[in-house]
């Protein structure tokens, strides 16, 4: 296995998170006196952040709202976030899988990296991973390359043995940027958007992927 990475987004590639973003975005607009927006909607935000969550939930807010926005949202989805959240079927048995075999697994989002550290604890996958990396983890956010860079350097793996595996054009363009290869998945929150940056390949189950690392036969 020696030469070989995955790194995986969160947010629609590990964990549905649908429910508890949705709820929390809907719980700052209750708040600050708005309707409530339709989960699909709040889906077709997420992926560039926190900050992009909220500036694309409350379109013409003053930048003065926005942050009193965002600090309502980031508390009130501190202490929802594992309400509803689940990892997608067949998350669990790859990674189990993978992590076994002895292949670096480490996960890069652009969600707060204390929150992605205590989903990933929560849903008990924190031993699979050797680093976790947010969107406050460096000065700039996926799609820009610096975390898969220094994923690959502190791994020793190969360019071309390394995969960012993601649900939507943000992981691919992170991807290409970086100079490593795509895997995208027909699950999660923005799937279509592979139509404009199409991965190497997708999959339909994280099985399938751990068979194709692993090369069982008929992979």
């Amino acid at each position: 296995m020696s030469g070989r990475l995955l790194i995986f987004d969160l947010d629609g590639t590990l964990i549905d998170s649908k429910r508890d973003l949705a709820d929390s975005v809907n719980a700052t607009r209750a708040w600050a006196g708005l309707a409530p927006l339709p989960d699909e909607i709040v889906s077709s935000y997420v992926g560039n952040g926190a900050p992009m969550l909220i500036r694309r939930a409350f379109p013409g807010a003053s930048e003065a709202d926005l942050a009193r926005y965002l600090a309502y949202f980031l508390d009130y989805y501190r202490e929802h976030m594992l309400d509803a959240t689940v990892l997608y079927p067949g998350v669990r048995e790859a990674l189990d899988r993978l992590h076994a075999a002895g292949i670096p697994l480490a996960v890069l989002t652009n969600k707060p990296v204390r929150f992605s550290e205590r989903l990933i604890e929560g849903l008990g996958l924190a031993p699979h991973f050797f680093r976790v990396y947010g969107g406050n983890s460096f000065e700039e956010k996926k799609p820009h390359p610096a975390g898969i860079h220094l994923l690959v350097n502190e791994a020793g793996a190969d360019r071309d043995s390394t995969y960012m595996v993601g649900d939507s054009a943000v992981d691919v363009q992170t991807a290409r940027n970086a100079g490593v290869r795509a895997c995208g998945v027909s699950w999660g929150f923005r799937p279509e958007t592979f139509l404009e940056a199409p991965p190497d390949l997708i999959i339909d189950d994280m099985r399938t992927l751990a068979e194709k690392m692993l090369g069982d036969p008929g992979s």
